[in-house]
Order: C-alpha cells, then sequence, then structure tokens
C-alpha cells in the first residue's frame, strides 16, 4: 500500500504471504458532509461523481480492482466479477489483482484465506445475515477444508452499542444454544446487547473455523468509520481481501 492509503487499517493476522488486506476509513475522499470523507457507498445518497472519484482513489492506491455488490443482507456468496455489479452479500476470488470488498456502516466484515494463499473472501455480516447464514455460504462457495482457513473480524458495531430486541436473540440462539452468551440483558427491559464479534466465532467454530483473527474495533465508538447508527445519513466504508499479483 502505498501513502495515499496510509491512514487505512491493514489487518493484524497470521495471512499467509501473498494475501493483501485493506480496512478503508473516513480518510482520504472527496465526499462532503454528511458524507464527508471517503465514502464508498453509491447508494446513500452522496454525489455519484464524488464516490466514483474515491472508488477511483482506493483502486489506485491499493492496485487491485475491487468487486463491489449490491449487498441485501442475504446470504448469497458469489464469484468476485469487478465489471459487474452483483446482487449478493460475499465474494470470492482466485485470480490475483481482483478485490473481493465489502461495504459496512456497523454491519460486521469478515475477510477469508486459505493458508496456501490461492483463494479469498469477504462478507457483509449484520445480524440478518450472520443469522441467515452469509458465513456459511461463504466457506461453501470457498470450498476449502475448513482447518485451512483463516479469518480475520473487522470493524463494527460493538457490543456495548448493538441493542436489539428478543426476536433477534431468539434467531440465533434457535440455531445455536451457545449464542446465549453473545447477548446480555440491557437497560431496557426485554432487550439485550449483542455481541456480532462473538456470534460470529461461534457460527465459524461450528463449521470448524477456529483460526479467527480481528474483532473488537467499534464502529459506533470509533469516529474513524461510519456508523449507520450514530448518523442515519453517512457513508461507507470498504473491507478488501486480494491476491498479490
Amino acid at each position: 500500500m502505498n501513502t495515499r492509503g496510509a491512514d487505512w487499517l491493514v489487518p493484524e493476522w497470521p495471512a499467509p504471504a501473498g494475501v493483501r488486506a485493506c480496512v478503508t476509513t473516513r480518510l482520504g475522499g472527496i465526499s462532503t458532509p454528511p458524507f464527508d470523507g471517503l465514502n464508498l457507498g453509491d447508494h446513500v445518497g452522496d454525489d455519484p461523481a464524488a464516490v466514483a472519484w474515491n472508488r477511483q482513489h482506493l483502486q489506485d492506491a491499493l492496485g487491485c480492482q475491487p468487486a463491489w455488490l449490491a449487498q441485501v443482507h442475504s446470504s448469497v456468496a458469489t464469484r468476485a466479477t469487478p465489471r459487474t455489479c452483483v446482487t449478493a452479500d460475499a465474494s470470492w476470488s482466485e485470480t490475483p489483482g481482483q478485490a473481493c470488498a465489502v461495504l459496512t456502516a456497523d454491519c460486521l466484515p469478515v475477510l477469508f484465506c486459505d493458508r496456501a494463499a490461492t483463494r479469498v473472501a469477504a462478507a457483509h455480516a449484520g445480524w440478518r445475515g450472520l443469522a441467515g447464514g452469509i458465513l456459511e455460504a461463504t466457506l461453501e462457495a470457498l470450498a476449502i477444508p475448513s482447518g485451512e482457513v483463516l479469518a480475520w473480524l473487522g470493524p463494527a458495531i460493538g457490543p456495548a452499542a448493538f441493542e436489539v430486541g428478543p426476536e433477534v436473540r431468539d434467531a440465533f440462539v434457535a440455531q445455536h444454544p451457545a449464542a446465549v452468551v453473545a447477548f446480555v440483558p440491557s437497560r431496557n427491559d426485554g432487550r439485550f446487547m449483542a455481541d456480532l464479534y462473538q456470534l460470529a466465532r461461534i457460527r465459524l467454530a461450528a463449521v470448524g473455523v477456529h483460526a479467527v483473527y480481528g474483532g473488537g474495533l467499534c464502529t459506533f465508538s470509533d469516529q474513524r468509520f461510519y456508523s449507520y447508527r450514530r448518523a442515519s445519513r453517512t457513508g461507507r466504508f470498504a473491507t478488501l481481501i486480494w491476491l498479490d499479483r
């Protein structure tokens, strides 16, 4: 990554040589308030010309070609296709230089690679996507033995800020009873504070993925990131992964 991306984050995980990854922040773009900074979402009401400039700036800085998705909180994982915006919530790639990318502003971005650096993937996992099986669908699309998979959990709304209703808790616990530990009663009767990171780890462990890293960066409290719960009219940051050329 060159200096134009110096304010972005590089995941700390034991990914093999040849796997590159990046998380953007609000810094580096030309969008104006309330999208101020490097808004990469083209569906939030920002000036399309600014979003196009921001996306080109990202591509130039990283030296890869992002495959953008039309995200709908589904459980659909697809092959990354940089020249086509596919409706899905995860993508995978085995082609060097083609980056799997997801846009978030509180939902959980999850990156995957295999230990041999032959395939990578990125998933957009809000609570609906998690409960719907987006992580499991991504692993199925990757077609890599679970013991060979590494996963990294990117910035998302933290457990101190994510309040949900009992229906969310019930949806997870019905599938995995162990998920009960990811919900703590909130100050509001009948509601819970939910831990997306813990929910993701539980679901990944259930399918044999135990090499899970990251977690802990809260988009709601960390002003470097866009957060829908902090400001509903806001932008989106990207989490990307690709194989080096």
